[in-house]
């Protein structure tokens, strides 16, 4: 599986970004996907992940209300739309992809060993 990212960039706080994630390798539209991040000095976070089909989804709750999941099967892509960004978003963003087909979007708060090679995201106060 390949993945690789794109969207990342600087913005002022209170704007929006929109991250892409490119996969190849396998059918797409069989597996869930996801987005994490890791912040200079701490661990990789979970963000947000979306079901095979698109249907349902999973957020930290530190981005519920401001980001969103989506993805286009015929594309093989999935997306994620940030909006009202604060500073504390800065990170690089990295794209997860399932390991086994046919999975809730809840079994990406356990990333697999699939992973993009990240796009920074930098939010100036």
């Amino acid at each position: 599986v390949q993945l690789v990212e794109s969207g990342g960039g600087l913005v002022q706080a209170g704007g929006s970004l929109r991250l892409s994630c490119a996969a190849s390798g396998r059918t797409f539209s069989r597996y869930a996907m996801g987005w994490f991040r890791q912040a200079p000095g701490k661990e990789r976070e979970f963000v947000a992940a979306i079901n095979w089909s698109g249907g349902s989804t999973d957020y930290a709750d530190s981005v519920k209300g401001r980001f969103t999941i989506s993805r286009d099967n015929a594309k093989n892509t999935v997306y994620l739309q940030m909006n009202s960004l604060k500073p504390e978003d800065t990170a690089v963003y990295y794209c997860n992809a399932d390991g086994s087909p046919w999975g809730a979007a809840s079994r990406l708060q356990e990333p697999s060993d699939y992973w993009g090679q990240g796009t920074q995201v930098t939010v100036s106060s």
